[in-house]
């Protein structure tokens, strides 16, 4: 955990200089115990400047996210152990064009592919994971790397912008089921009946109604 904290306070220094900070907010979100995907779409959300009046798709308006404590992020389910990420491995080599006296960069892919479970790339790089689910979250246009340099992802609590202005950021409300689907499904068609009832009764006494007054 120690080398991954290294890496993640040496890259968030690296590419700032490539970001115009003019006017952005410093979101910090807070990834301990949030769901992976709620927490990735709120970030995605912010990232693209969509919470934003100004938004607009051809601009990058978004602000810059910081995101906590990686490595107590949740998941729903069995995707501890199903959710798998597949890449294939890359062979790069460099050929030598005589006639032009250039060199040519080819990418060749080895006929292997690679995989790792949620929990074992939770073990290698946590912040791989939430980085993976945001960007997939993106448009893929020209904006895309300007978007991703702006997600700043650490496993712990410890990052190197306490100098700057940060905002934390308050994530919606989750409403959580407290009764099973089955039961609360039963629930719903019981409501639904016998709202039909009362509808099918009020029609009929206003038919009863009616009948009398033709009648006279």
């Amino acid at each position: 955990m120690k080398m991954v904290n290294a890496f993640n306070m040496k890259r968030a220094a690296a590419g700032l200089r490539r970001i115009n900070l003019d006017g952005l907010r410093w979101r910090v979100f807070d990834a301990k115990g949030q769901i992976l995907g709620r927490l990735a779409s709120q970030i995605a959300t912010v990232v693209q400047g969509k919470d934003k009046p100004t938004y607009t798709p051809n601009r990058d308006d978004g602000d810059m996210c910081i995101v906590l404590n990686a490595k107590d992020v949740c998941v729903t389910g069995r995707k501890l152990t199903d959710k798998v990420y597949y890449w294939h491995t890359g062979q790069v080599l460099c050929l030598k064009h005589f006639s032009l006296n250039i060199d040519i960069m080819v990418y060749r892919y080895v006929g292997h592919l690679k995989e790792r479970t949620f929990k074992d790339q939770m073990a290698k790089d946590p912040t791989e994971v939430i980085r993976k689910a945001v960007l997939r979250m993106l448009p893929r246009n020209k904006l895309r790397d300007d978007r991703d340099r702006k997600l700043r992802i650490f496993p712990s609590s410890e990052h190197p912008f306490g100098d700057r202005p940060l905002e934390p950021y308050v994530m919606p409300p989750r409403s959580v089921r407290e009764m099973r689907p089955r039961e609360r499904r039963a629930m719903v068609r019981a409501q639904k009946a016998e709202q039909q009832q009362q509808n099918t009764d009020g029609t009929k006494k206003g038919k009863k109604r009616e009948a009398p007054e033709e009648s006279a």
